[in-house]
């Protein structure tokens, strides 16, 4: 009996498949050394969002370094705003104007308002006296009219609205002795004639020549006098004092005397001229 010779078994992976795991491998080893030899990019940074919130921009973004650069004095078209900086020194020059005819006009509508119930002054108080005057000096700060006395504007019939002098008012007297009709004051600065006239109870009249002490200050010199608008007298240099124009406008002006009194008219008649 003969003996049986061991039976090796030999078994192999089908050629497929080891062609698939070799060219894996392979696959996979060279992308590696690829990788070690050029590393990929980093990715791109994200851009910055425009608003963060609060809606407020980072502090290293510039989205349009040009326009921050710009000179502020730009003029711009009235109502345009200066989109790329936040700074109120972009605000235009036309804007500036606007606002300045908006605080003048203001302040005339808050002065009749404070005059309105004062009877031209004699009912008013020491406080309504200083509240008038507060307001009346910041009108006076923004004047145009630098040199009035070479101002048509000065030419007319105005009315007087409001002072501060009892010799106008005449409030050491009873109420019904007063002049309680209009009083008006009346100027011409080509002839440098000035007139001021009472109305009801007593109609007097008086006449000046103006002489010009500087851009918007007169020396006053009565020399003619009409009492209750019948009686007349020549009489120069009967009455003397100074006169200064401190606002001025085509509807309101504001003048200080000599003696520290404050005057406020409002134009009437712009046509009318000084008997010479």
């Amino acid at each position: 009996m003969q003996s049986s010779s061991p039976v090796v078994v030999i078994t192999r992976r089908p050629l497929s498949v080891e062609m698939a795991l070799s060219s894996s491998h392979a696959s996979s080893s060279c992308t590696a050394r690829f990788r070690t030899l050029h590393p990929p990019p980093p990715p791109p940074p994200s851009a910055p969002p425009i608003l963060l919130p609060p809606f407020q921009l980072p502090s290293n973004y510039a989205p349009d370094a040009l326009a921050i650069t710009l000179p502020a004095r730009r003029l711009l078209l009235p109502g345009a705003r200066a989109a790329s900086s936040p700074s109120r020194r972009g605000v235009s020059f036309f804007s500036g104007l606007v606002t300045k005819g908006e605080d003048v006009r203001r302040l005339k509508e808050e002065l009749l308002d404070a005059i309105a119930p004062l009877d031209r002054g004699a009912e008013a108080t020491p406080e309504d006296q200083q509240r008038v005057d507060q307001i009346a000096r910041k009108l006076e700060a923004v004047n145009t009219v630098k040199e009035p006395l070479q101002s048509e504007l000065l030419n007319g019939k105005w009315e007087l609205i409001y002072t501060t002098s009892k010799s106008v008012l005449q409030t050491q007297r009873p109420k019904f002795l007063r002049p309680n009709g209009k009083i008006y004051q009346a100027i011409n600065v080509d002839t440098l004639r000035a007139q001021n006239m009472e109305t009801w109870p007593f109609f007097n009249q008086a006449m000046a020549n103006l002489v010009p002490l500087n851009a918007r200050r007169v020396a006053v010199k009565f020399d003619f006098f009409r009492i209750a608008g019948l009686i007349p007298i020549k009489n120069p240099g009967s009455g003397r004092g100074q006169l200064e124009i401190t606002y001025l406008d085509e509807e309101l002006r504001i003048s200080r005397g000599d003696k520290g009194n404050l005057f406020i008219l409002k134009m009437v008649d712009p046509s009318y001229r000084v008997p010479l």
